[in-house]
């Protein structure tokens, strides 16, 4: 049984919050976490795992049937029942290694649905679990549906629908090109499944850099997806194989499934926010300061709920810094600048920082350095000559403001940029890294250098 009383409760398992767990422990803090699911959440269950243990299956399944490789293969195809079967392998192994990390770091989990009574009282399933320190709200959020269109789970359904199904649908019709949007484009596209993508914006991934936009609809284009932009959904009826989705302007797409990829709500409601004085914000974000703390004294909210970028990573470093606040061990505050951003397309894209716009909007003078893959040793190996990086640099002193890259791996590149923002560091330091042959870490190198214009391989 759960002690009553302990230093610090943390509301909700998923990543941010065991993640949060851990840390307050590792600093002495006796810690429970309340969870009513399981350990790591929607990252770990339903989101960023499971979908990229898809991805693989096939983009495998993809590259395996391009000649050019010299590969042969009689009736190349795939069972989605194994990919499936992996899929779900992955995702509890790495479950069973959260649940021994909490037994390791002796974090007590409480099964059960938890909610504030007050700013330091838990209340779980008619028990009350006091924090003598402080309380890490981090609920979490669900995928957001389309205004008047209700999730069946079977003609019209969200990202965790399709994580999880058994089978791939005969087409399907994806409303935002998003991150999550363009994943799943990509997954059934590479399995053969006809696919529709439509975002409301002029461009896909529009919170991307207008560039990498640009590239993903290139590529997109040339792999032979069909997407269309500035398209708003203005009636989804069933039909009897599927939907038919209606648009305010063009032609209506009929297909077996509509899967809705518009963003993400936070779990805000129910959970005693108001019960224990938290200030929530627009569109139902709690609003928290750079070390994560509320309006309420002895609070702290951490991850989806918070709004900014809804990633499992930016939750943990979250609940990172919140429990260090909470012991009196400040290290570093939140900076949303510092959030890397990965989406695991074909090509994969990764960013972080200022885009180029936001930079110029926020009054600096700009300089960009960029370097294709096409002039990339390794990307050519890899089969992948497409895309770029991209920097953004501050004229005026040569710090480097943001990072975007568009191709191949893209999301194993990204930490070298993001290390260099963190340390505040110019682009002229990432260009005198010494980066090893071959490799597709030369493009970030390459990149650095072109800001001054002495790219070498260009």
């Amino acid at each position: 049984m759960p002690a009553s009383e302990y230093d610090v409760v943390v509301l909700g398992g998923g990543m941010g919050g065991y993640v949060a767990a851990i840390r307050a422990s590792q600093l002495g803090l006796k810690t429970a976490v309340v969870e009513s699911a399981k350990l790591g959440g929607t990252c770990l269950h339903v989101g960023c795992i499971p979908t990229k243990a898809l991805l693989e299956s096939s983009g495998l399944f993809h590259k395996a049937g391009r000649q050019e490789f010299g590969l042969t293969a009689d009736n190349l195809g795939f069972d989605f029942a194994r990919i499936a079967t992996r899929r779900d392998k992955v995702v509890d192994q790495l479950f069973r290694g959260v649940q021994g990390l909490m037994r390791k770091n002796r974090v007590d989990v409480v099964e059960g649905r938890g909610r504030l009574a007050d700013p330091r009282t838990v209340q779980v399933d008619g028990s009350q679990i006091r924090a003598r320190r402080g309380v890490i709200v981090a609920t979490g959020s669900r995928a957001r549906a389309l205004p008047g269109v209700e999730f069946d789970g079977e003609r019209v359904i969200n990202s965790d629908h399709a994580t999880l199904a058994g089978a791939v649908p005969k087409s399907v019709v994806i409303v935002g090109a998003g991150a999550i949007g363009v994943e799943f484009a990509t997954l059934y596209h590479q399995l053969g499944v006809p696919v529709t993508l439509v975002e409301a914006l002029d461009r896909l991934v529009p919170l991307e850099d207008p560039d990498v936009s640009g590239e993903v609809a290139k590529q997109f284009k040339a792999a032979g997806i069909e997407f269309r932009t500035s398209a708003r959904v203005k009636a989804v009826e069933e039909t009897k194989d599927g939907v038919h989705v209606a648009f305010e302007q063009g032609e209506p797409v009929e297909a077996q499934k509509l899967l809705v990829a518009i963003g993400r709500e936070p779990l805000s409601n129910d959970i005693g926010l108001d019960a224990a004085g938290v200030k929530i914000g627009k569109g139902g974000f709690v609003e928290a300061d750079e070390w994560m703390r509320t309006s309420a004294e002895g609070v702290w909210a951490i991850g989806d709920l918070v709004g900014g970028f809804l990633l499992a990573h930016a939750a943990a470093h979250e609940g990172i810094v919140a429990a260090e606040d909470i012991a009196g061990k400040r290290a570093t505050p939140m900076e949303q600048d510092l959030v890397t951003r990965t989406t695991y397309s074909q090509p994969q894209i990764a960013s972080v920082g200022l885009t180029e716009p936001q930079a110029r909007e926020r009054g600096l003078e700009v300089k960009v350095g960029k370097f294709p893959f096409l002039a990339n040793g390794r990307a050519l190996i890899h089969g992948e000559p497409g895309g770029f990086a991209k920097l953004v640099v501050d004229a005026r002193s040569g710090q480097l403001l943001g990072a975007h890259i568009v191709g191949v791996e893209a999301t194993e590149m990204i930490s070298e940029p993001a290390l260099a923002q963190l340390f505040q560091g110019d682009a002229w330091e990432v260009g005198r890294n010494i980066h090893p042959h071959p490799t597709l870490s030369e493009v970030i190198g390459e990149a650095a250098l072109a800001v001054d214009g002495v790219a070498i391989h260009i």
